[in-house]
Order: structure tokens, then C-alpha cells, then sequence
């Protein structure tokens, strides 16, 4: 499903963001990429969805080459990678449905369909209550949950998540990674930027570790 090889960024001539970065993740998995702050993260999961392209190497993405990949064909790309960012990204003047829906709408479904499935998804995160507020009037945790419910709500193939818990207390970051595990038993697959010792810890996924910019565990404690 993601496979990486060689992988070298760099920001600046003298300062390597990722160095040779070699891995592999199969349809389905779970995967935790962890490290400090500075070690890669971030500028790995924003190269998977074509935020940034490497310096060198390739990338695999659903067996296209992204790294060739013309800007034209991106929008394609993100269609099958469902995003989750750290600071939400959700639209502050827009409704809970309208922030799920836009993806959908892009898509070209019809508004009943739309609404059908947006008001679904809101249910099983729990936020079906919340249809008609705007981001501003949710708590942190709910927020996170319309980030999740937009990055899910066409069934992706793959769901990135950077940082999706940062921000959060433990009774809301544990029901973002309930969403993201039921995500996967579906048959996406997840990649979770995190730092959080306790949540990789709890959850028993594959880890691979940055340090950095260099691959320097890749366990499966599973």
C-alpha cells in the first residue's frame, strides 16, 4: 500500500529533514511513526500525501510512483488518503455538516446522499447533536472528531493522522483512537504521527521510530 525508498528532504542544503528512509506498509495495517519533536514526522506524513516532495528517492502510494506524480493528478491521490491534521484544519464559518460534507461534495454526490452519510458518520462519532454548530462553539475533542469524521467520510484507503491526540485529554484521545482502530477494521489503512508514549503503548501496533530523519526502530509489538 505505502512503500518508501530512499527517501531523502531536505529543507535547506545543509539540513536533512529525512535521510534514507527505506520502509514499507501493507494494505491494512496500523502503523505508529514516532520520535521527538524535529525527527521527521510530520515532513514524512505531508510527503505521503504529496504536501512535499522529496529531495530524492521514491515514493508508493496505492501503486502509483507519487514522486512523478504531475500536479494535475494530486487531487486524485487525496481522494484515496483521508488527512487528520494536528490543528484541525476545519472551517471556522462553516457548519459541522458543511466541514464532513465538503469532500463529498467534491466527489459530485448528490445532496441527499450527502447528507445521509454525513449525518451517519456524525452518529457513530457522536456528534450527531452537533450537525448545525460551527467549529468555534466545540470543545477540542469534539473538533477532533469532525477532523476525523472529514478525513473518513468517503472510506479512504488510507487515513493519515499527525498528531491527532496532541491537544486532547485522555477520555478524548482515547475515543480519536477508537474511530481511528474502527477505521482500520474496515480496511483502512492508518498511519498515527504521535509522540505519545502511553497511546502507542496501549494500542500494541507496529512502530516505526524517527530520529533525525533516519529509520531507528521498526518493531511490531502486535
Amino acid at each position: 500500500m505505502i512503500q518508501l525508498h530512499n527517501v531523502h528532504m531536505s529543507y535547506q542544503r545543509d539540513a536533512s529533514a529525512l535521510s534514507g528512509v527505506t520502509t514499507k506498509i501493507s494494505k491494512g495495517e496500523f502503523v505508529f511513526l514516532t520520535g521527538v519533536s524535529g525527527a521527521g514526522k510530520s515532513t514524512l506524513m505531508k510527503l505521503l500525501y504529496a504536501a512535499l516532495r522529496p529531495t530524492s528517492g521514491q515514493i508508493i502510494v496505492d501503486g502509483v510512483n507519487i514522486t512523478k506524480l504531475p500536479s494535475s493528478q494530486i487531487p486524485h491521490l487525496r481522494r484515496k488518503v483521508g488527512v487528520v491534521f494536528q490543528d484541525f484544519k476545519l472551517l471556522p464559518n462553516r457548519t459541522v455538516l458543511e466541514n464532513v460534507a465538503i469532500t463529498l461534495e467534491v466527489l459530485g454526490w448528490s445532496r441527499k446522499d450527502i447528507n445521509k452519510r454525513v449525518y451517519h458518520l456524525l452518529k457513530q462519532v457522536g456528534l450527531e447533536h452537533k450537525i448545525n454548530s460551527t467549529p468555534l462553539r466545540l470543545s477540542g475533542g469534539e473538533q477532533q472528531r469532525v477532523a476525523m469524521a472529514r478525513a473518513l467520510v468517503n472510506e479512504p484507503k488510507i487515513i493519515l493522522a499527525d498528531e491527532p491526540t496532541g491537544n486532547l485529554d485522555e477520555t478524548s484521545k482515547d475515543q480519536a483512537m477508537d474511530i481511528l482502530k474502527e477505521a482500520n477494521i474496515r480496511g483502512s489503512t492508518v498511519v498515527v504521527a504521535t509522540h505519545d508514549r502511553r497511546l502507542i503503548e496501549s494500542c500494541h501496533k507496529r512502530i516505526i521510530a524517527l530520529d533525525k530523519g533516519r529509520i531507528v526502530e521498526d518493531a511490531d509489538v502486535s
